[in-house]
């Protein structure tokens, strides 16, 4: 301990030091020189938005415990912080800010734009970051739209094409409307929303009775290629092979038959369109199907629609219906319930194309990811069955060509006579085909070529973040590959996870990372999912401001991996009580402990222990095997709630309180059971700070510099071994006994208004079990201290106590209107005369006779008390916990 001058309050305002003390100082740098084992965290890139939120709050919290725990226990730990630039979410919002769409300036132009708005939100990010106090390696920070990160997306790219698992093909795709770009299924958000089951008649040749279908998309009718009926449907037996006429179009198309409808639904008939959902392109592939483009990609319209091009898919809808009816083709319609696909960033309906795009075979390599998963450690252990559920539904290839401008282009040119596919050469990387010429000549003969313009999908740069950090396509990146730990979110599991998972095995034949952690989300105190809409959003600086970082960190740890999480407010004020109560306590403690030095070894003063010694120091080493257990198991929610538990009741309330006696006495006698409590409160100290340095740094890191004076900052500390042999049973359960008889003992002072210091003249503790009087025996001293108690016994059997008489009043209510004008003289009498002789007769007799009145209990009031063998008043406990009678005598 220092002599340092201790403020009276912990101020959380002093974190913004610590945060710039540990960046100065590169506490958490990565070495890599393999002197200790290596810990290699591959971390979630966030869209640099500008702003974190909750959710990354939690996440990341999750990820700082884990990394400053394993520094603890020595390992090299890379903790490294992405930014996963590209695609949809930062263009959307140049265009919003600069009120344009991409194609309104020059390519390089809008690319700018896009580089700036991002280095801004990055530098934000950032600092908001360092603000929580992670504890990231900068040195170590990636940004998906360098050049370097590029060039590795790139080489993925060829490699994956070099082995036949990435191809250029004509294929329906999800398309957004809106941003203009074909988007995977994994990007594809459904909503529920209510619409219209319209049933059309449909003419059916050679027959006067017309065929009912039902349909959510009329707007489609112009794209309709067939009609397709279950077999084994009766009403449809006679119809299979026909044709039917597309109402206000006038096409004739067959009608055909498919296991796979639902006779069920709506009318039992269905037209197929191409396309109105995935079940269409199953169909039209099946069975060889035209293809009629209705929409063109702004999601407007086509020339084959007729009257109704040039129309958005919503007016279409509108003036198709309108029109229906009036043609008699609208025979009825009813509301029904639709699960809607939308944009999973612009929220806009998606349709479905046809295009030429780039894929990965990605049912090639499902085989691959379940092997991959299989070999991982799952927490919690079910997540895993959302990637294998994903895994199984995956009917297209995953589509990783998008029409847009700011991401890693793909490394493809065109040859201008022939349309052969012409790749970048790995010493070429990074390229962009739209700027750079391609110097070399065709197979054709031909030299002209026409740059590729689409770019890559940004889950293609995200996916190999475990490659990026560790180093690839360097062979010293098997160093340090698979990731140790790999934490995420559970909403982006059939993206991120999945994507990297098959990416990573494609390219190095193996598992990414040896775990995944999957953290849940974030909600309003309402339970609703935070948003500007429901005006229940908290943003993290709000909280900073007023509890700090630390407070906010203890409300994100009580949780565990996998469940949603409610913010709180009264959650963070609980952290910040929590903190502000430890920090009272220790600068009382410092008073007593800052130049204390053992004048015996360790060894030595722990065989001279105090019962209450030996009760906190095996609690205290039960706790650490607990905390150690459940960090390794991500509980973290155990992990604050026991430390939390520990410090506040145990140690504070209890342990400080029972050696106050101890610490203030400096008579020879007690030197050794004073130096005691000294090391124990030293040991619990710096024990609990050590505990508390993952999920507080800030705090811890402030109280250790006056507990330590090596200088150092205790996250450069190895976290301690348990001490096995402190943990005892029956030293916890003897001081679990001082604390009811202490706590016992506090709740009669203060009932009866008196100070807590106020002396108590004698103690007598009455129990039948003799194995307690041995255990209270042991806790004598202890108990006398604590509670200022002059004389303690411990008696078996029950107290001998009796009630007495102390006090004797004149029922005045009866003795006036009985006894009359003999009322004084009665009054008089009881007075005046001996109390114990009159309680004594009317005991013995019933009654006294006064005056020649005779009276009874019924006309006096008596006040009595209880009193011991020895004849003093005395106040009776008997314990709610404990097999035990207190007698008190103050």
């Amino acid at each position: 301990m220092t002599n340092d001058n201790i403020p009276k309050d912990y101020d959380h305002k002093k974190e913004a030091v610590w945060q710039d003390k540990w960046q100065r100082d590169d506490t958490y740098k990565f070495i890599g020189d393999g002197t200790r084992p290596n810990y290699i965290i591959d971390t979630p890139p966030p869209y640099p938005t500008g702003a974190t939120h909750m959710g990354h709050v939690l996440n990341w919290t999750y990820i700082d415990i884990i990394a400053r725990f394993k520094r603890m226990q020595g390992y090299d730990v890379l903790f490294p912080q992405g930014w996963d630039c590209h695609g949809l979410p930062t263009e959307v919002k140049v265009e919003e800010t600069h009120n344009i769409k991409k194609g309104d300036v020059p390519r390089a132009k809008f690319r700018e734009m896009c580089v700036d708005l991002t280095r801004t939100n990055i530098k934000q990010m950032k600092s908001q970051m360092l603000s929580m106090g992670f504890s990231q390696d900068w040195s170590r920070e990636f940004v998906t739209m360098t050049p370097e990160y590029m060039k590795r997306t790139q080489l993925s790219f060829l490699k994956m094409y070099e082995q036949g698992l990435i191809y250029r093909g004509i294929h329906p795709v999800n398309w957004c409307p809106r941003c203009e770009t074909a988007i995977a299924f994994a990007e594809v958000e459904y909503h529920e929303n209510e619409t219209y089951l319209n049933y059309l008649e449909f003419p059916v040749e050679e027959s006067e009775k017309g065929l009912m279908i039902a349909t959510t998309r009329p707007e489609l009718l112009s794209a309709c290629v067939a009609v397709v009926v279950h077999p084994e449907d009766e009403r449809y037996k006679e119809m299979a092979g026909k044709k039917v006429e597309v109402p206000l179009f006038g096409r004739n198309v067959e009608i055909i038959t498919d296991e796979e409808v639902d006779p069920e639904f709506g009318t039992g008939a269905v037209m197929i369109c191409t396309f109105g959902d995935k079940t269409d392109v199953l169909w039209v592939n099946k069975y060889d199907l035209d293809i009629i483009e209705a929409l063109d990609e702004k999601g407007v319209m086509k020339d084959v629609s007729c009257k109704y091009a040039g129309m958005n898919t919503q007016d279409c809808k509108k003036q198709i219906i309108e029109d229906l009816k009036n043609e008699g083709y609208l025979k009825k319609q009813e509301k029904v319930d639709q699960n809607v696909g939308l944009c999973w960033r612009c929220k806009t309906p998606i349709e479905i194309l046809v295009k030429n795009q780039w894929f990965v075979a990605v049912k090639d390599l499902i085989p691959e990811v379940r092997e991959a998963s299989a070999e991982m450690k799952w927490t919690p252990e079910h997540m895993e069955t959302r990637l294998l559920n994903w895994t199984g539904s995956m009917d297209w290839d995953w589509c990783i060509s998008r029409q847009r401008i700011f991401a890693t282009p793909v490394p493809v040119w065109y040859c201008s006579k022939c349309g052969k596919v012409h790749l970048a050469t790995p010493d070429m990387l990074p390229v962009d085909p739209t700027q750079d010429k391609l110097e070399e000549k065709c197979e054709c003969g031909n030299e002209e070529f026409i740059g590729e313009t689409d770019v890559l999908d940004t889950w293609m740069d995200s996916s190999i973040s475990p490659l990026s950090i560790t180093g690839w396509p360097d062979e010293d990146f098997k160093k340090y590959y698979p990731a140790s730990l790999r934490p995420q979110g559970h909403d982006i599991i059939r993206t991120w996870a999945f994507y990297t998972i098959l990416r990573c095995k494609a390219l190095t034949g193996e598992k990414p990372f040896d775990e995944i952690v999957v953290n849940g989300m974030v909600s309003g105190e309402d339970g609703h999912k935070m948003s500007k809409s429901r005006g229940n959003t908290i943003s993290p600086e709000e909280v900073l401001e007023e509890y700090g970082a630390d407070a906010l960190r203890l409300w994100a740890a009580n949780s565990v991996p996998g469940s949603d999480v409610p913010f709180a407010w009264k959650d963070v004020k609980y952290g910040y009580k929590f903190l502000r109560k430890f920090w009272n306590a220790f600068r009382f403690i410092n008073m007593h402990i800052q130049d204390f030095k053992l004048s015996i070894s360790e060894e030595e003063i722990q065989k001279n222990l105090d019962p209450m010694d030996k009760w906190i120091l095996s609690k205290l080493n039960r706790l650490l095997a607990d905390v150690m257990g459940s960090i390794e198991s991500y509980n973290f929610a155990n992990v604050v709630n026991s430390i939390q538990a520990f410090i506040w009741h145990d140690f504070c309330d209890e342990y400080i309180e029972a050696v106050k006696y101890r610490l203030y006495n400096d008579s020879t006698e007690l030197s050794m059971t004073k130096e005691a409590a000294q090391y124990t409160l030293q040991t619990v100290i710096s024990t609990s700070l050590i505990m508390l340095a993952p999920l507080t740094p800030h705090f811890a890191d402030e109280i250790y510099q006056y507990v330590s004076d090596t200088g150092i900052s205790i996250h450069k500390t190895l976290w301690p071994d348990v001490n096995f042999e402190l943990i005892d049973e029956a030293a916890e359960e003897t001081g679990k006994i001082g604390v009811e008889l202490i706590g016992e003992i506090r709740r009669f002072k203060a009932s009866k208004k008196m100070p807590l210091n106020a002396k108590i003249k004698n103690l007598n503790i009455y129990t039948p079990d003799p194995a307690l009087i041995g255990q209270i025996e042991n806790l004598e001293e202890d108990i006398k201290g604590t509670m200022r108690i002059e004389s303690l016994d411990v008696m078996t059997g029950k107290p001998d106590i009796k009630e007495k008489v102390v006090e004797i009043t004149p029922v005045m209510a009866k003795i006036g209107p009985e006894f009359k004008g003999d009322a004084p003289k009665i009054v008089k009498y009881l007075q005046s005369e001996d109390m114990d002789e009159i309680v004594a007769t009317l005991d013995n007799e019933g009654e006294i006779t006064i005056e020649g009145n005779k009276l009874t209990w019924d006309h006096i009031e008596a006040k009595k008390v209880a009193v011991g063998k020895t004849g003093e008043k005395v106040e009776v406990i008997h314990a709610s916990n404990l097999d035990v009678i207190l007698e008190v005598i103050v």
